[in-house]
């Protein structure tokens, strides 16, 4: 199942407050778990998920710029704090504030990758919604997708840096 051949409706799936959407993957990013509030919320059963890339429930709104600065966070073993617009399967959209950490094994090995996932407040979403919508563009005005996501990360570097802050100092903000 992809979703690349989803239309991308103008709908939200609404998920509780108080509940978490975790999920875990293997080094390539295949999803090995998935709670039943993932599932609920992407519209899929497990047998749907479980093995698949975890971008399934990607959304076209989302920067390439993010997942790239995520990748490499969690790749050097650190975690990171991210918003992230998903899909579901019938191509509603869903705002979360994911916190990805890489997975060891008994011996210290990077093994996978973990995700836990909240619901963001209405005026977070609204601020970085409009930071995505600006890299989107970044990333697309250019003739192909390797310049348009270095002119993207380009972008978001210096926007944190203008503000004088970290990438985690920055996402905080977004909560201020």
């Amino acid at each position: 199942m992809t979703l690349h051949s989803v239309t991308p409706l103008n709908e939200e799936i609404m998920f509780g407050e108080n509940e978490i959407i975790v999920s875990k993957t293997d080094l390539k990013g295949r999803l090995t778990y998935a709670n039943d509030v993932f599932c609920r919320v992407a519209e899929m059963a497990p047998k749907d998920v479980i093995g698949q890339p975890h971008n399934i429930i990607r959304h076209p709104d989302m920067p390439r710029t993010i997942f790239k600065l995520l990748w490499d966070s969690i790749q050097d073993s650190q975690e990171i704090f991210a918003y992230v617009k998903n899909m579901s399967r019938t191509g509603k959209y869903y705002w979360v504030l994911a916190h990805v950490t890489p997975s060891m094994d008994l011996n210290g090995k990077l093994d996978g990758f973990h995700s836990n996932r909240r619901k963001p407040g209405a005026k977070e979403i609204d601020k970085i919604s409009h930071l995505y919508q600006d890299l989107l563009k970044e990333e697309q005005r250019h003739p192909n997708g390797k310049m348009g996501l270095e002119a993207g990360h380009s972008m978001l570097h210096d926007i944190i840096s203008g503000a004088d802050q970290t990438y985690p100092e920055f996402i905080w903000s977004m909560q201020n």
